[in-house]
């Protein structure tokens, strides 16, 4: 039986985002660069650069994960198995992470392919791991809780990168170095599938187990088809909840811009800016630790102006973010780094207190159902890197790419400003769920 706001249990779940967030700096802070850098031996494959390559791979990965994430969901909501579908994702992520270091050099489609196994992992694991957030707090702390998750992700994936850090800093390209750049890489993003499995069997150690029931008389076939059924159903509905489906679309827009600056900072870095692999893990390292203060800032700031006010201040700031990487100078560490301060300082607030005033909006019997909906861009949003990709690949450069991201936060700012976050929590207590169908009641 679940227990809200038990510490024990708040603690243990929180400990699952410092588990996974090894992996997702080492995606940003060195997969990315170790992919144009080193994998790409070329200046293009397929026709293009490395920087839209790996740009256009993740946006299309992410709507692919779209269409699959929600059913998983509403799968596991039915079979009553979030613990289940976490561990099993969890791990499935973590051992294509651990296979990405043993890749030779030039063999680009299957680095692409095991990345996006390791990327499905991670994105599916995050919809269990967030539809566990209304089970275990109430309407009065969630926004403590999901800030607290936050933290301690930025918390635990800085200190990772910190000694990947080091390793990095200690490597050398000169002729006969033991110690490479590229061997550094492969060895932080090692390291980083071990952590992710390492504090996830913590994590889950502390989070209530799947009650027993009617999970173990259904066949996999019968759920993929509840689970399909019930998302139709409920995307259905949706539009009989103007207020809920207007934050939906602005959160997806803006989280896109989010989302395209996490995934291509690095290969924008290293293709565009010419910085060395150094300096671009220290950027984000800079990122993880202002982050863990900006998370605990912004939920204290949602106390005072509520947590809407507070996500539009961030996407005032993120707007000023996507134009100042637009003028950085190519081979300006310093501008890169002080702009990394500004990311840190914002990345924290819009993701968590985006996450909890979703999570006071959805109905709580179909949780992971919902999140499913919404994690597949909280931690990776497909559209922004597809359209970064493609203005790079149009215009051979990677600074109109950056610019056109401002205009997923001006819009997405433009729409939150829209939603009445009153009339859509009230709106929870007309949902209905029972089989596979959402009824409005």
């Amino acid at each position: 039986m679940t227990v809200r706001n038990d510490k024990r249990t708040i603690f243990g779940w929180a400990m699952y985002d410092w588990a996974n967030s090894a992996y997702i700096t080492i995606f940003g802070a060195v997969i990315g660069a170790f992919f144009t850098g080193s994998i790409m031996t070329g200046d293009t494959y397929w026709g293009l650069s490395g920087e839209a390559l790996f740009s256009i791979l993740v946006g299309l990965g992410s709507i692919v994960l779209l269409l699959a994430m929600p059913i998983l969901g509403a799968i596991a909501d039915f079979a009553d198995a979030k613990k289940r579908f976490l561990r099993n994702f969890a791990f499935l992520g973590a051992f294509f992470t651990l296979i990405i270091p043993f890749i030779p050099e030039g063999w680009v489609p299957l680095f692409l392919l095991t990345l996006i196994v390791s990327q499905f992992g991670f994105v599916a694991a995050n919809v269990f791991y967030d539809g566990f957030l209304t089970d275990i707090s109430s309407d009065d702390t969630i926004d403590k809780v999901s800030s607290k998750g936050f933290a301690l992700g930025y918390l635990g994936g800085g200190l990772y990168l910190l000694g990947a850090f080091v390793l990095i800093f200690l490597s050398s390209d000169q002729p006969g170095a033991a110690l490479t750049e590229t061997l550094a890489a492969r060895i932080a993003i090692f390291g980083s599938g071990v952590w992710w499995v390492a504090f996830s069997l913590f994590s889950l150690s502390r989070l209530p187990d799947d009650p027993d029931g009617q999970s173990e008389r259904r066949s996999l076939a019968t759920y993929a088809s509840i689970g399909f059924e019930r998302t139709i159903s409920t995307m259905k509905k949706l539009g009989k909840f103007p207020q809920l489906l207007l934050f939906v679309i602005a959160f997806i827009i803006y989280n896109s811009g989010t989302g395209t600056v996490i995934a291509v900072s690095g290969p924008y870095a290293e293709d565009t800016l010419n910085l060395d692999l150094q300096t671009i893990a220290l950027a984000f390292l800079i990122v993880q630790f202002v982050a863990f203060f900006g998370a605990l800032m912004f939920g204290t700031l949602a106390k005072a102006i509520g947590p809407k006010a507070a996500v539009m201040v961030s996407l005032v700031v993120w707007t000023g973010i996507a134009a100042g990487a637009y003028f950085i100078p190519e081979g300006s560490a310093a501008g890169f780094l002080a702009l990394a301060s500004v990311v840190g300082f914002v990345l924290g607030g819009v993701q968590a207190l985006s996450r909890s005033l979703y999570g006071t909006m959805i109905p709580e019997e179909a949780s992971a159902e919902f999140f499913g909906f919404y994690s597949v861009f909280s931690k990776l949003s497909g559209i922004g890197p597809l359209v970064f990709g493609a203005v790079s690949a149009a215009t051979g450069s990677g600074r109109a790419a950056i610019l056109s991201v401002a205009a997923f936060f001006i819009v997405g700012l433009i729409l939150l400003a829209m939603v009445d976050v009153d009339k859509a929590r009230e709106s929870r207590a007309h949902w209905k769920f029972e089989g596979p169908e959402a009824e409005v009641v």
